[in-house]
């Protein structure tokens, strides 16, 4: 069970932080579309647009 003190806490800190929150979502939304549901294709796509997006 979560203290009041520490919910009280995790609270103020989402506030504080909802641009990191967000980026703590895409991410793991990301890794989890890459290892459990894209398509080889897909795959391809990433792929080049990380590349490019790494040599811009």
């Amino acid at each position: 069970m979560v203290s009041e003190a520490q919910l009280k806490a995790n609270k103020k800190w989402n506030d504080k932080n909802k641009d990191k929150q967000r980026i703590y979502r895409y991410r793991s939304y990301a890794r989890k579309f890459i290892r459990d549901l894209a398509t080889d294709d897909d795959l391809k796509e990433l792929q080049e647009l990380i590349h490019k997006r790494l040599n811009d």
